[in-house]
């Protein structure tokens, strides 16, 4: 297994830090002191690595964590939302602003996303880990949207949380705002696993070398077509195409050949 090491944590250091693992792209958010807080800059430079990762062919899985061990990200920074109130600067929600919203960016990626969730996640935070494909926790964690207790809109969980809960207890959530531990997620199916925060980042590397060790083109696929057929109908679900199609690739060729000739396969993504 990849031993990954956690980042120096310092105030002057980057907001983020961005290291490759083989094909797989830890992006962690280091502000610590500010809970993990996603500020603009942050906000701006966390989507275009993403679709950075996204264009670049040597990344097959991303993983997102934050430093530290109290939050994976507390959402939006309060303190320079009321900065700018008080600057009389207008705020725009999340559908009207003049850049990418992150939750979008990472949702659209193409390939696979994973959520290693060190500490709290709330509000935005919780909000960024539902938009990752899988998402594994360290023991004891808060999880929730309260949103709600603050005047806020939790735009992008209202949309999402009722397609992965039972809609009664997503309503729960967001009505409340009250927050449920990373245990009580994974018996909801919100968290995949819940790994010790010593193991947890190598823990979400490892499950992205699995991945990776598949064939993209046969990754990418079944991910648009899950995530796209969600809201169709059976019959039109079966029917989409989109993505790469795997089965007129040079990689089934590949796959099928090495599988007859008991060795693993060498991928080519086309």
């Amino acid at each position: 297994m990849t031993q990954t090491q956690p980042p120096q944590i310092g105030e002057n250091q980057n907001e983020y830090f961005s290291a490759d693992f083989g094909e797989v792209r830890v992006l962690t958010i280091n502000r610590p002191a500010s809970r993990n807080a996603l500020n603009l800059s942050l906000r701006m430079n966390l989507a275009d690595e993403i679709l950075a990762a996204t264009d670049d062919p040597s990344v097959r899985a991303i993983v997102i964590t934050g430093a530290g061990d109290k939050a994976f990200c507390a959402g939006a920074d309060l303190k320079e939302m009321n900065t700018l109130d008080k600057a009389g600067e207008k705020y725009r929600s999340p559908n009207r602003t003049l850049f990418r919203n992150i939750f979008d960016v990472i949702g659209e990626c193409t390939k696979p996303t994973i959520a290693a969730i060190n500490g709290s996640a709330v509000a935005g935070g919780f909000e960024l880990a539902l938009a990752c494909d899988i998402r594994l926790a360290a023991p004891g964690v808060s999880l929730g949207v309260p949103e709600a207790k603050i005047g806020m809109g939790a735009n992008f969980a209202s949309v999402v949380l009722p397609r992965l809960l039972p809609v009664g207890l997503a309503l729960e959530m967001l009505f409340t705002g009250e927050f449920i531990s990373s245990e009580e997620a994974a018996r909801w199916g919100l968290v995949n696993h819940i790994v010790p925060l010593p193991e947890l980042v190598d823990r979400a590397v490892a499950l992205g070398e699995r991945i990776c060790g598949n064939s993209p083109i046969s990754v990418r696929a079944m991910k648009e077509r899950a995530l796209k057929g969600l809201s169709l109908p059976l019959p039109a679900a079966l029917k989409l195409e989109v993505g790469p199609d795997p089965y007129s690739s040079e990689d089934r060729i590949e796959g099928v050949t090495a599988r007859l000739e008991g060795r693993k396969p060498v991928w080519r993504n086309r």
